[in-house]
Formats: structure tokens, sequence, C-alpha cells
């Protein structure tokens, strides 16, 4: 019972003791000893969660001394030379490309900040699936790269550790990490029982995060923990448990009834070979799965094709690492143990076990994958864990060679894409034995495959691998088996009746399967076969790729027609002979013809590529809408950026190596038969077509012409270079639209393995795009789109680059063909090159590659040469279904042959009688005149009627000129001549064809099935050659009768001849063709001299006609539409200009309310709803459009006019209380201390923050129109981005975003004149006045709709900003409070405006506000709610201001005194005259009250001065003279007049704004030393006598009703009583200016916002936010949308928002690096502030390229925050539910 006493004693002494006893000679005492102690304290039969056990373990093996002072000793002897830091999922990593040798190359950030990564192709990146460091591996990066640390090795030269430091954890760990095993193995329950894995992972959490804290302590540990896992002996004691144990023995069972339920496993030792057939054939761990026996689902045993009994052996564990990892597998990857595992790799021994066990685990992780319900998140913990093993070259080689790593993996993959395979259904349903996978698994669907995928693809980067792979035959054999799976898979078969009712959208899942299962492991084995020393490996695939492809004909039962209305977009197959061909012509000289096989299976091979192009073209023609979207969807990934490379190029490709080697007449007409317009080529005006609908017949026709073009003219695989490659994908994309360099590298396919993110070339990507492109930095619209910086082709990119057909190869939206025509024609105009409307230019092409001279044949065979002939024909004639872009084809055909002649002209002898020509060769078949075809035409069609020329016979005999029914025939009794092969297929069981060479066949009749009329024989004559139909097509464009004259090939200058329209193209093809041969020049100069006017293609039918008259009713509607729209257009704009243009003068007075010019009449104003003109009258009120918001932008201005910077780092931080709004805050809180409250209240304004700004459009309505317009919008459905309930809408007119409506005051009576008159009463005159007109009570309005609003209006300025902007007072709501609420709100906006205006008044003018200013009616409202509160006499601050008053000694002490008239606001009190004064005030009260303010004003500017004087100073000024005296002392220093001026500017320029908007005097310009000379003179301070600037003293504006030196003697009095209570010095404003308002200022580089801000901790909730952002005013940092800090329901930055900015707030979203806006309760996605080096946004943070500041984008945001234009300029509004 040793045990027990040692467990009563503490544990720090028995651990020392024990340590002590350990290290003795002798230890046997000890060991027991502490044998017995384990087996009590880790007995797994406690509860897991008991904390105890880990507590004595800590303590044990610290062997005494604390656990942390343990934990540091052992780092001490860390010898790690590499990081290894493991991070889970979200975690913010970097990759650098330039360091790395692997692609998944990754570093931490501490790594990659120490690096040196100056200029290197970096970014960061925010982990998928979690990753480790690579910093100090020279496997996977170049050791430049290393950081500090790991690059100086300092593990290296670290002491060795003594023996007993870590004596204790080599007795304790291993039954430790037993335990662990054990609470495992408890966990487990058998497959059919409930089981709950969480629960039992949650009880481990605290011990499997002790292990992991024990991998941090270094590397001593690592080698501690790795002797442990990977003991067998250890493992071998422990695991069985003693036999006595009952528990243990139980456990023990329980582990291996989970080895056998694994599915993989035969836990008898002798059927080793029997377990190996379980094992792939699965059939034991089947029948579990239940659910393999699905519908009619045939499984195929693959124990057959396993090409070694033992590859998947059964699982025997023999060291605790492999049950770990067979528990973590068993578990599902938990997240702890995973890191644990990871963290584990720096130890090198640890690494190559745990490695092996990995992979003899594989097919086990693979079983679990499939079971798993959360195989999304088990997906990314697998491969967590493999990208470290298997990017690690000298690993993944060890592996191979040990562990047959290779064969597993294909083995693997076969296996599980097994249990989804169904009967394929492609060519012959009923027979078909090929199997595919199913795409509608789930497997499939969830990418499940993608670990298992994305493995094989690592370790096929590494040369070695790949090599022992290609070595490998049947391995290869395998893989082409696993390949065959997807070959064929998604079949569409084409629906004729009725739309599908469900659309399938399992073709993400076979182009995605296709792309990873098939495509990037091809392009990773091709990376391997790029010297002439592999020519043998490609030669293999090439043959085995060959065999599986006749095996997969055999399997769909094909013979040689492809069955009708099917495709499928999936020939992998196709695709890797394909490219491994093009690899071994262009890379290592292999022949061609050694590759290919007969000419039997290139016809077959050819069928089903051509098939998939033959469809893309019904796609486009509507022929498959009754499939629904999602054909077309997947028309257009075949062609999209990530699949042409893999897809559409290798088909194409793989189409022009049968093209040059099969006979071109058997391949063209094909093609033909394909695209199913074979009816179309007949020279008979009328046809039948048996496939196609008429609208059908065009489009098709084009794409089989374009197909034609493309084949014969693309040279991707032909003989381009990478380069070259590189740069016509870029000018294709850069011609089609201007691109960002994001969007660009996005959009050209990546030619290598896609994994490596390395675009072909890729060193010279960017000298690529500044070779073809220009730079068009991001310029920001007024509009408030945000551009982004995009490269746009340069000039002679445009002129002589721009490849239409590569163009349309790569186009996936057919508009994007129209946008580059369009933007290639806008070049051409500006340049003068040519001004109509362009055809796509022709372009030169690469020479071909020898090995496919072939495919020139194509451009000259008799067939082409009849199509060619006959499509002339028919557009000359104006036959129906002809187009300008067929015309255009096959003149680019034509000028294809003229360019690619053929060298040999053998075929000539080939002579045979009935050919439409004597040869092959394009330039002979020219000038090859056709006298008469003979075709066969429906009876009513118009060429019956004429009679047989006589001659007929004879003529034909001559020349051979048999024409049989239709071209048709003709095309296909050529190829049934040549090829009789092929079943004849060309005379498609009818016996047409045949009969139609012989002449007499004529007389027979051969009437088709169900066809009304019947069909007969005509002759027609033509005697054109092709030559005569080009010319007189040229004759036809240009609409002249003799275009072309005799001589003009002399004339022609060949340069301008590249760029222009159809008749250019004309005339370019017959110079070529005339230098290219005297006889053709010949023919042209004679057909040109014959000029006779061709005659008209008769309007034979009535159906033509009418055609016609279609079409020219067609023309004259489309015209008369483009003038009523251009008509619109100018009426739009003409209402643009009066509405918008700020600048110019208006006409409408309603938006001036003032001018003094407006005559006696009434003002009328126009409502934008009903449209009537009419004044404002008491019953029915016009108003203003009005937006009110609570800003709080006046008061975050501070002193300094520099902006403060955003903190990043900890030292750095935001003060607010230098802010306006906290001063101002601070001086009524003082006030409010000292005098009396009601005085206080009249003595300040507030409204700093959360004062109500109102801002208008101009546009006025009645106010009862309005109201039915809201009604109307209640009503409306339709989701708006404001809320109708609260008020909002947009104007009717010019939709700009308003709340409220500001009533306009009726009429302007005749009392306007007599307004501004002055009269020459004095000053003491005037001062009575104005005292009368306060004494007057104010009358109460009486009750009308126009009161009745105006109250409205005041609730709704009430109700725009919140409480506690409004109740400053002791009694809130009291009649105290709303008086000083309802100024403030008058001062806010003219103080706001000011802001506008650049802070001060030089500008002049109207500035861009007044055209929108509602000042004038806002103080009309204002004026009249506040003459209901009259001031009592006894309290009037104008008394005070104007007479000398005898201090009257209140009989009741103990009231405050009122606040002295030295400590009041002067702008505030002049507002408080103004509103409180009878409406309309004369202009000359205005400027009495103003001047008396001025002497206050100027007093208190010498007050305020005296306090800064030094007592000296003072004494020198006193003694110079009374206070008299200084008024006019004309030697005041210069320093001295200056800050009083600067002290009385900004109360002189708010009256002079106030009496613009009152009066509507001009405000004049001035310079801004001379600003406080000319606004004293605009406000009659001073007389207008000019003066110079300099001699303006601010004394000399002063006007004193009394005796001055009494007066400023009462003040100072006042003064003196009110500091007796108070501190004075705090109390005289020191300095009334504040500078503009400013957003805080952020750094250059946006990384350093990001690495500080992105893992801080919240200061409210001290977790680190999910989403955190900054608020740009004041810098908080807040969580966005956290849970955490919500209080009452709103989330964080909402509330901040309401707080800072009285519901306006800016805030930077750290992890987007986007800023949002919230105004109100509706939010925006403003943009980023922040571009990268190509002038682009990284929302989200994506591509993690470092970002820069954009300046100007940075100004517009504080522009549109001070202006408070934020609802007008951004579209995109929300509600944000208070949820952000």
């Amino acid at each position: 019972m040793m045990a027990a006493s040692l467990l009563r004693r503490d544990k720090k002494a028995t651990a020392a003791h024990l340590k002590a006893d350990l290290n003795r000679t002798d230890n046997s005492s000890g060991v027991r000893q502490l044998q017995e102690l384990l087996d009590v304290v880790l007995n797994p039969e406690k509860p897991a969660a008991d904390a105890e056990a880990l507590d004595w373990c800590k303590c044990l093996i610290a062997g005494g001394e604390g656990f942390d002072e343990f934990c540091k000793t052992v780092r001490s002897y860390d010898n790690a030379t590499l990081c290894g830091l493991v991070w889970t999922a979200n975690f913010v990593a970097y990759r650098c490309r330039t360091c790395g040798i692997s692609p998944c190359m990754s570093l931490c950030a501490e790594c990659f900040n120490n690096g040196d990564h100056t200029g290197h192709d970096f970014n960061m990146f925010r982990s998928q699936a979690g990753g480790a460091c690579d910093c100090g591996d020279s496997n996977v990066m170049r050791e430049s790269g290393f950081c500090r640390r790991h690059r100086l090795r300092t593990g290296e030269n670290i002491p060795s550790i003594p023996r007993d430091l870590l004596l204790m954890s080599e007795m304790v760990l291993p039954r430790f990490i037993l335990c662990i095993i054990q609470y495992l193995r408890d966990g487990y329950v058998e497959p059919g029982e409930i089981r709950d894995l969480q629960k039992v992972l949650q009880q481990l959490e605290p011990q499997i995060s002790f292990l992991e804290e024990l991998t941090k302590m270094g590397g001593a540990m690592r080698t501690v923990l790795t002797k442990i896992l990977t003991n067998q002996q250890a493992f071998k004691e422990l695991s069985m448990g003693q036999e006595e144990n009952l528990y243990a023995k139980k456990n023990y069972d329980k582990y291996l009834s989970a080895l056998k339920n694994s599915g993989l496993v035969s836990v008898e030792e002798k059927g080793q070979s029997a377990a190996a057939d379980v094992a792939v054939g699965a059939e034991g761990g089947e029948d579990q799965d239940g659910g393999q026996s699905v519908g009619q689902r045939k499984r195929v045993k693959l124990s057959s094709s396993t090409k070694d009994p033992c590859i998947i052996e059964s699982l025997k564990h023999k060291c605790f690492l492999e049950e770990l990892l067979f528990w973590t597998i068993k578990y599902e990857f938990p997240q702890k143990m995973v890191t644990f595992l990871l963290n584990m790799l720096p130890d090198q021994d640890y690494k190559i076990t745990f490695t092996k066990t990995f992979v003899q685990h594989y097919a086990f992780i693979m079983k679990t994958l499939m079971k798993s319900h959360e195989s999304d998140t088990m997906s990314n913990r697998i491969v967590h864990i493999s990208v470290q093993l298997f990017s690690n070259e000298e690993l993944a080689r060890h592996v191979t060679e040990e562990c047959q790593l290779l064969d597993i993996m294909v083995t693997v993959l076969l296996y599980m894409m097994e249990s989804c395979l169904i009967k394929s259904e492609l060519q012959d349903e009923e027979n078909n034995r090929h199997v595919v996978v199913n795409c509608s698994e789930a497997l499939l669907k969830n990418n499940t495959y993608w670990p298992l995928v994305s493995d094989f693809i690592n370790i096929l980067s590494h040369q070695s691998v790949a090599k022992k792979f290609l070595e490998d035959h049947s391995l290869l054999m395998l893989w082409m088996s696993f390949v065959s799976f997807f070959q064929g898979m998604n079949l569409n078969k084409r629906e004729l009746n009725e739309h599908v009712e469900f659309e399938s959208q399992t073709y993400y899942a076979a182009f995605a399967a296709e792309l990873e299962a098939c495509a990037q492991p091809m392009w990773g084995l091709l990376t391997h076969c790029k010297v002439k020393e592999t020519q043998e490996y490609t030669k293999t695939v090439v043959r085995y790729c060959l065999e599986t492809l006749q095996i997969w004909f055999d399997a769909i039962g094909f013979i040689d027609e492809p069955a009708p209305n099917q495709v499928t977009f999936h020939l992998p197959l196709h695709r890797y002979y394909a490219m491994f061909l093009s690899k071994a012509v262009k890379c290592q000289g292999l022949d061609l013809d050694s590759l290919l096989p007969d000419q039997e299976m290139l016809m077959k091979i050819m069928v089903h590529p051509l098939q998939i192009q033959a469809c893309l073209s019904e796609i486009h023609s509507n022929m498959w809408v009754r499939n629904g979207l999602q054909i077309k969807g997947q028309a257009m990934t075949y062609v999209q950026s990530h699949f042409c490379n893999s897809m559409i190029d290798p088909d194409i490709y793989l189409l022009q190596v049968c093209a040059s080697r099969l006979d071109p007449d058997y391949f063209i007409s094909s093609v033909f038969e394909r695209f199913k317009v074979v009816d179309l080529l007949t020279m008979a005006s009328q046809h039948q077509n048996a496939v196609l609908d008429s609208e059908q017949e065009r489009p098709m026709l084009e794409g089989a012409l374009t197909f034609l073009v493309i084949l014969t003219s693309l040279r991707i695989h032909l003989g381009m270079t990478d380069d070259e490659i590189l740069r016509a994908e870029m000018v294709s994309q850069l011609c089609m639209n201007d691109r960002t360099h994001s969007a660009l590298l996005d959009l050209i396919p990546e030619n290598p393995n896609p994994k490596s993110g390395i675009v072909p070339g890729s060193c010279s990507f960017e000298d690529m795009l500044s070779a073809v492109a220009d730079f068009k930095a991001p310029v920001f619209e007024p509009g408030g789109s945000m551009q982004q910086g995009m490269y746009t082709p340069k000039a002679e990119v445009w002129e002589k680059e721009f490849d239409p057909i590569m163009v349309v190869l790569r186009t996936v939206y057919r508009r994007d063909v129209q946008s580059a025509m369009d933007r290639y024609a806008a070049f051409l105009k500006q340049f003068g090159i040519h001004t109509g409307n362009p055809w796509p230019p022709y372009k030169e092409r690469t020479p071909l590659h020898p090995c496919y001279k072939g495919l020139i044949r194509l451009l000259h065979c008799k067939t082409l040469h009849i199509v060619i002939f006959t499509l002339l024909y028919k557009i000359w004639m104006d036959h129906q279904n002809m187009s300008e872009h067929v015309l255009c084809m096959v003149l680019y055909l034509i000028e294809l042959g003229l360019d690619n002649q053929i060298q040999d002209n053998k075929e000539d002898e080939e002579h045979c009688h009935d050919s439409w020509f004597p040869g092959t060769n394009l330039l002979s078949n020219l000038h090859h005149v056709i006298n008469f075809v003979r075709v066969r035409v429906p009876e009513t069609a118009p060429e019956v009627k004429r009679e047989a020329p006589p001659s007929t016979s004879t003529e034909a005999s001559s020349y051979g000129q048999v024409k049989g029914n239709s071209v048709t025939a003709q095309v296909f009794s050529l190829v049934a001549e040549r090829r009789r092969k092929f079943q004849e297929i060309i005379n498609r069981s009818t016996t047409e064809a045949t009969q139609a060479v012989r002449p007499k066949s004529s007389s027979t009749r051969w009437v088709p099935p169900g066809t009304p009329p019947q069909l007969v024989t005509e002759i027609l004559e033509i005697r054109e050659s092709m030559l005569s139909l080009l010319i007189k097509l040229h004759q036809k464009m240009s609409s002249k009768q003799n275009s072309l004259s005799a001589s003009w090939l002399e004339d022609i200058k060949s340069n301008r001849l590249a760029h222009g329209d159809g008749i250019t193209a004309i005339e370019r093809i017959l110079t070529k063709a005339a230098t290219r041969s005297c006889q053709i020049k010949r023919s042209i100069q004679d057909i040109c001299g014959k000029v006779c006017p061709p005659v008209p293609p008769k309007k034979n039918s009535p159906t033509d006609k009418k055609a016609m008259d279609k079409e020219e009713r067609r023309q004259r509607a489309r015209e008369r539409q483009q003038k009523l729209l251009a008509e619109f257009a100018s009426r739009q704009k003409s209402f643009m200009e009066t509405a918008m243009d700020v600048e110019s003068p208006d006409i409408e007075a309603a938006m001036d309310l003032g001018a003094s010019e407006v005559m006696e009449s009434e003002i009328l104003y126009d409502c934008v709803i009903c449209g009537q003109s009419g004044p404002s009258t008491e019953d029915r009120p016009t108003g203003l459009v009005v937006l009110l918001q609570a800003s709080s932008v006046l008061g975050h201005r501070c002193k300094s006019t520099e902006p403060k910077n955003l903190p990043t780092s900890d030292e750095e931080h935001v003060y607010p209380a230098d802010t306006c709004g906290a001063a101002n805050d601070v001086r009524l809180t003082l006030m409010q201390r000292f005098f009396k409250d009601s005085s206080c209240l009249q003595s300040v304004s507030i409204g700093w923050d959360g004062g109500v700004y109102v801002q208008t459009c101009g546009h006025t309505l009645h106010i009862d129109c309005h109201k039915s317009y809201m009604e109307s919008l209640r009503n409306d459905q339709v989701l708006q981005g404001f809320s109708v309930d609260k008020g909002e809408f947009t104007c009717p007119l010019c939709r700009q975003f308003a709340n409220s409506v500001l009533p306009c005051r009726p009429g302007r009576g005749t009392e306007a004149g007599t307004w501004h008159t002055p009269t020459n009463k004095k000053t003491s005159v005037l001062v009575k006045e104005v005292e009368e007109l306060q004494e007057k009570p104010g009358l109460f309005p009486t009750e009308s709709n126009l009161s009745k609003e105006m109250e409205l209006v005041i609730k709704d300025i009430k109700n725009t900003t919140q409480k506690k902007y409004m109740d400053y007072g002791r009694n809130p709501g009291s009649p105290d409070n709303d008086f000083l609420f309802m100024y403030s709100v008058a001062r806010t906006n003219l103080e706001l405006e000011l802001v506008h205006r650049g802070g001060n008044l030089c500008s002049g003018g109207a500035s861009a506000a007044a055209k929108r200013s509602c000042l004038n009616q806002l103080f009309h409202v204002l004026a009249m709610h506040m003459r209901l509160y009259s001031i009592d006499s006894a309290y009037n601050p104008w008394t005070k201001l104007t007479q000398i008053t005898t201090p009257s000694h209140h009989s009741f002490d103990e009231e405050r005194p009122e606040v002295p008239m030295l400590f009041r606001d002067v702008p505030s009190l002049l507002i408080i005259f103004v509103l409180t004064m009878p409406q309309p005030l004369r202009k000359e009260h205005f400027t009495c009250v103003v001047k008396m303010l001025y002497n206050l004003q100027f007093t208190q500017a010498l007050a305020a001065l005296s306090t800064k004087f030094s007592s000296e100073e003072r004494q020198a000024w006193s003694t110079s003279g009374a206070l008299k005296k200084l008024s006019s002392s004309v030697w005041s220093p210069q320093s001295i007049e200056f800050s009083l001026q600067q002290f009385c500017l900004p109360f002189l320029r708010l009256s002079c704004l106030l009496q613009h908007h009152l009066y509507g005097d001009n405000l004049t310009g001035c310079l801004e030393e001379e600003e406080f000379a000319s606004l004293a003179v605009c406000l009659g301070l001073l007389p207008s006598a000019p003066q110079p600037a300099n001699t303006v003293q601010s004394a000399s504006c002063l006007e004193w009703p009394v005796n001055t030196f009494d007066l400023v003697t009462q003040w100072g009095a006042e003064f003196i009583a009110g500091c007796l209570s108070s501190p004075p010095q705090t109390l005289l404003v020191h300095d009334p200016q504040w500078a503009a308002p400013r957003l805080l200022q952020l750094p250059d580089n946006y990384n350093i916002i990001f690495q500080y801000y992105h893992r801080k901790a919240c200061s409210a909730c001290k977790k680190v936010p999910k989403d955190p952002a900054l608020c740009l005013v004041c810098g908080a940092f807040v969580c966005l949308k956290g849970v955490c800090c919500k209080q009452q329901g709103i989330c964080e930055c909402v509330l901040h928002s309401q707080h800072c900015g009285a519901a306006t707030g800016i805030f930077l979203l750290i992890n987007a690096s986007v800023i949002i806006i919230i105004r109100g309760h509706r939010f925006c996605l403003w943009g980023s502030v922040y571009l990268d080096a190509h002038g682009e946004e990284d929302r989200d943070l994506r591509r993690g390229k470092p970002l820069y500041l954009c300046e100007e984008r940075y100004r517009v945001l504080e522009q549109q925050w001070v202006s408070h234009t934020f609802d007008h300029i951004n579209k995109r509004w929300g509600p944000h539910y208070n949820g952000l």
C-alpha cells in the first residue's frame, strides 16, 4: 500500500523523492513505487474529466519543481532548427513563390516578417485546412528565405541535455499515453450502436492539450515523446494489460473488435491473402454499410485487377503511434489530436515513422471518410496532415519505395470510385458494357474524393515519384481504368418534346471531377515529360491510352456513327492521348506518325470530340432549350478559363491531328454532316431540311464554318511557343474588355501543373503584360462608383495582334465577342483607319510544325471548294439564311487557303469526270468556271418555271459539270468514290446519292416520305467562277456598277487592306490571289473589263418580297425608335442640367428665397409630383424635399489642422478630449455648476455632437401630393433600400434620398421693398427699436395646414437626433431646453455650411451649397416656433448689451447668478435675437444687432488676450493709457491686432452667412488676409470706402451705444462677481477657431493595420473578435456582428455609430480591407481605400497581395463624411437590423 501513502503526501515532495530514488544506481524500488503510484493515479476506470490525474502527471514529470519552471528549463535545451508551428483553419499565413521549392510552402507571420522577402512574389492567405510553418526546412523552401532565427540554426550549438532532467518524463509518459488510448478504446462502440464521439473527445480535451503543451517544449521533449510513441517493446507490454486486470482485458477486446470492423483487416495471421481480398473487394465491410444494393447498380469486383494481394495489409499495430493514429481516424480527426501529431513533425525520426504509419492506414482513412457525415471538416484535417508529409520529396520517395505508396493511392482511389458506378448509356443503351461514375452521388457532389486526389497530385509533383509511376506499367493500366470511369459521364440527352421537369445540377460535380481527378494528375505527369530522355514514358502512356480507348469503343458498342441527340463533355481518355501527343512532338522530338493508330481508329477517335463541337453550336442555336439552363452552363464551363486548357484545347488539337491524317473530303463532309447543314448547301433557292428548323439553319451554318476556321487557323498545340501562347491568350482577354491584373491572371489558362499557381512562362507574365497593355490608373468618378486599375490593349496590339478567332474560342458569353468587335471598331475610328462597321481582321498565323502539315489539305480539297462556291453563289443571289458572318467565314477560309499553299500537286491526275473542279489546289480552282448545275428542288420553287437550256448535254460532257441532286449528293458522291469504307455512310440508307452521279437519273423521281411538295430535278445555268462571284459580291456590297476597274490591281496599296469591312476583305483576297498566280491576275482583269451590270436577282416569289418588305419595315421601325430615344435623351439631359447643375446661376427664385431682385409678386413653386406651379398658401402649402440627419461632424473638429494618426501599436492612443464636442460639453457643465440654469442654456450652443443637419435637393412639392406619394410607396411591394414607415422616400424627380418636407412660408408681400431700404437713423434710435421689437409678444399663428406642417417638421427635427443630444438642462423637456435645441439647429446648419465652404468666406459667391440651401425656410420654421417662448425682459441680454443697469439686489440670494456677458457665446446670442424678433426683420435692425454684438465679441477678445499676458506686459499696457485710448491706438503691435481679428472672425463669418441667407446679399470673394475687412464692410461695421487691407483695425469697427468705459466696466464687474465662485480662465473662450473635421490618418501600408488589429483582443469582451472593425472617426476598435458585445439586442458597430457619430459610422473591416458606412438603420459597403500595386481592391483579402493607401479615395470618403452625402452618392443600401 505504498501508493496510498504516497498519494496522501504533498505532490511536489513525492515527485522530488521519487526522482531522487530513480537517480540512484539501483533504482528498482523507485521504479516499483512509481509504477504503483501511476496504477492508482492513471486508472482508466476513473472518469476522464478528473483533473487530479493531470496534476499528478505534471508534478511527477517536473520532478519536484514547478511545472512552469520545468518547461523553461527544457525549452533552453531546444535543439530544433525548424519552426514547425502548426495552425488550424482560418489562421493567417504567408506563401512566397520566390522562396518556395514546393508549391504548398507556407510561413507563419513571425517567420515571414523576420525574413527578407522584399520584391518577392508572396501573398498572405487564410488557411482553409490548416498547415504548418516550413521555415528552416530546406526540402520545401530555399534557405535564403529562412527567417533570422532559423537561418542561424540556433538549435545546433545547444548543450546536450542532462540525463536526469527528462528521466521522470520517460517513466511517466508511456503510462499517460496508454491511459489516453484506453479512454479512446473505451469510447468506441460497435457499428450498430448510437455513438457520441464528441462527448468522449470533450472529456479528453485537457489530456490531449497537455500532450500538445509537451510538444511545444522544443526538441528535447519531442525526442522523448518520439521514443515512447515508436517503442514497440513498451507497446507490447502495456497495450494488452496485465493478465489479472479485467478492465484492461475488456478494453483490449474492444480495440480488436474496432480493428475488425474497419472492414479492411483480418485478425487471423494465416489468412494473409484472403485479407487482401476482403480489403479490396471489401465484402466483409460492405454489408454493414447497407445501401450498396441501391438501384440496379452493378458492382464490379476489384480484386481481380489489384496487382498485389498485400497492398492493403491487415492493420497490425506495433507501437503507440500507430494505435493513436488509428483512433484519430476512427474519431474522424479531432483537431487537437491532429495538432499534436503535427507538432511532433520537426523530429526527423518521428516524421519517417509517422509517414509510414499514415500510409499504412490510408485505405482505412478512405473508408472512414466515405462514411463520415462531416466529410468537409474531415477532408480538411486529412489534407492538413498529408500536405506536411507528401510535399517533401525525400520523404515521398522513401515511402514510395518502402511502402508502395503509389499502389496504395491508386487502388484506394479506384476502390472509392467503385462505390458509385452506374451503367453508361452512351451510344448503345441496351448493350453498353461500360460503367461510369454517377455524378449525383454524394461522393462526387460533395467532392469527398478531394483529399485523396490532392495527395496524389502532390506526390506526382516530385520527379522521382512520377518517374516510378510512369515506369510501372501495371500501375499505369490501373490508372487508365480509373480514368475511364469518367469517360462519358454525365450524359446529356436532348429533350425533343417538352421541357425537363427538373434541371439536374450534376454537371458541377462532373466538371470538377474531370478537372481534379483526371486533368490535374495528367498535368502533373506532363511536367516530367519535357525532355528527350523521357520519350519512353510518353510512348507508354500513349500506348495505354489507345488500348483503353479501344476497350471503351468496344464496351459502348461504337461502330461508326454517334448516337443522335446525345452529348457528353467528358472524354478524359481522348484528352490524355491528345496532351501526351502534343508534348511528344513539341518537347521530345518524337515523330507523330509513330504514335498514331490506323485510319479506322482515327475516324473513331474524331467522332466524339467533333460531336461536342457540333453540340456547342446546337446549344447556342437554342436547339437544347428544353434541357433547361444547365446545358448552357455546361457549354460555358467547357470553354471557361479554368477548364479550357484541359477540355476544349485538347479536343480541338485532337481533331486537328485527325484532320491532318484523314482524307480531307471525308473530314469536311463529316463536319457538315455533324452540324446538320448538308441540306442547306444547295444552289437552289429553296430546300428541305430533315433535321433543322429554318431559324436554326443560319446559326448552325455559321457554327460549322467558324469551327472550320478555328480548326485550320488555331496553332496553340501546332507550333506556338509558350510565350506566344501566353501573349495570344492575354491579347484575346484584353480585347474583350479592359481587365484588372487579378482578373487577367485568373482568365489566362494555367498551362502546366495547375496547383503550382505558375502561369506558363510565369516569369514573363508581367513583362508580357507590359508589352501588350497600358495601365489605366484607378480614377474616382464623381458619381461615387469606384474604378479599379485596369489594363487596356496598346494601339499596336489592336492593329497587328487582335485575333477574333482566338476571342471566339475563349468567350464564355457570346456578348464578349461583340464587345471585342465594338472596341476594335472604336480603335479604328479613333485612329482614322476605318470609320464604318469593320469586319473581324484576318491575322497571319505562326508557321505549322512540320508534323501537322497535312492540316492544310483541308483548305485544298474539292468538297470545301464546292461548299465555298455554293455559299458565294447563294449570298450573291440573296438566298435566305445567309448572313454577313457566313460570308466573312467563307472569305476567311479562302484567305487561309491562299496563305497556306500545298507544295506537291500530285493529285491532279485523279481527274474524275464528274468532279466540279479539275484539281484540289485552291488557286487553280478559283478561276475555274462552272456552267451548269443540276439541283433537286421542290416543285414550287421559282427555278422550276424556266425552260432548261437545250445545250445541257453538250456543255455537261465538255466540262464534266454534271450536278446531281443538290450539292448534298454531290459532296457525298465524291466521298463515296474515294471511301467505300465506313459502310458508305454517305448513302444515308437511300440510293439517292449513287444515282445522282449518273445524269440519266433525272427522270426518276424520288419522293422523301411526308414532304408535301415533290422534288424535281432542274438544271441551273451558272457560268461563274469563284473569282467572278467575288468580284460581283464586291460590286453588290459597294453598290457601284463597276466598283473594280480593270486596272485596279496596279493601284492598290496592300497596307491599307489590313483593316476594314467586307469590301476590303474581298480586295485583299483578290490581290493575294493575283500576286500568287498570273493566270488569276489575267482572269481578274478580264472579268473587271467585261463589267456588265449584274442582273439584279429577280424578286421571284411573293415570299421573298414579303421578306424584303419586312426587313424594310423593321429598318424603319428601328430608325423611329432611335429618333425617339435621342429625343428622350436630350430632354433628360436638359432636365439634368436644370436640376443638377450646381454652378449655373439659377433662375428659379425658389432656390434663393431672399434674392433682392425678387419682384413684389409672390414666389411660385413647381410641384414635382402634380407638375402644377403656384404659390405656397396657408391652405395648400408647398414644401422643399429635405433630408434631416443627426451629425457629429462639427464635434469631431480639433484645434490642429493635422489629422490624428490611427494607433498601430500599444503605445499610441487617440484622445477625444481636445475635440470641439468635448470642449463645449465641459464648458456647459462648468457653467451649470456656477450659474443659473436657464441663463446657461442661452449662453452657449449645443448640436456639436448630434446636431440636426438639413439638406435639400432643391425640388418642391405640395404637401398633400407628398402624402399621397408616401401612401403609394407604402403599398409598393418592391423592395426599397429605405424604410417608408420611417418617413423615408426618394425625391420623385431626381431620386435623391429624403425623409421630410420643409414648408415654404407663403408669399413675400409688399414689405419686401421697404425691408431692405436703409434709413439713416442713429444707432441709439435703432437700439431702442430693436428693444421694442423684442418686447412684442409672440403671436400664436392661426390654426392652418401650414402651421400644422411646421409643427410636424419640428417634431421630425427632434426625432432625428437622440434624446441625449437634446437634454442639457437640469430639468429635461423644459422650455429652456427646447429653446436651446431650436436655435442650435440653426447654428449647426450655419457652421456646417461654413465648413463646406472651406472654413472661411474668402471664396464668396453662391458656392455649391447655396443652390441646394434651405436655410431660409428652416429659419422661418424655427422662428415661428421660437416666438412662442418670450424672454423675460428682466433677463434680456439686449439690455445688458446696450444699457448701463443698476444691479438690483435679489431678495433671495440662494439663486445662482446669471452668466456674465463676457462668458456668453456671441454667435448664439445673434441667432437668438434674430429668431425671437418678429419676422421679417428689417435689414437695419439686423445690422444694429450685429454691431452691438461685435462690441461684446471684441471685448471678449481683449479679455482672452489679456489673460495670456505676463504680469509685466500687463503692467506696461495699463500704464500706457486707458482702455478708450487703446481702442484707437495705432501703435498696437501687429501680433495683438492679428489675434484680435482672428478671435472675431468666426463671429463675422457666421453673421455674414446669416445675412446672405436672410437678405440674399452676395458674398464677395477676397484674399485670405483681407477676409476681416471684407466681412466688416459687408456687415456694415465699416463704411464701404475701400481701404488698404493692412490698415483695417479691428477696433475701428466698434460703435458704442453708451459710454464705452461704463459698459465695459459693468461687464467686468459681472465677470468678477462670477469669478468669486468659479475659475474664470476656463470659461473665457480662448480661441473660437476650429480646424476642419478630418478622419484619422491611416498608415500607407495595410499590413501595419492588419498585423496589429487582427489578433487584438476587444476591450469590451476581451476576446479576439471574429470580424474586427475600426472606427475611422475616433479609432475605436469594435466587434462587427459580435454577439459578445451586444447590448439590448444592438451589436457593437451600430451602438458605436450612435455614440460616436449620432448614427453615422465609418468602419474599416480589418479582415476584409473594405469600409462600411452605417447611416441610421441602413448600411452600405463603401469600397476600399487600400489598393494593391495594380490599383485593385482586395475585398476579404482573398489574394493577399500587399495593399497601399489610395489617398484620392480616402479624400473622397472624408469629403462625403463632411458634406453628409453618403446617402446620395452610394446606391446600395440595406437594413442592418442592429446586427452589425
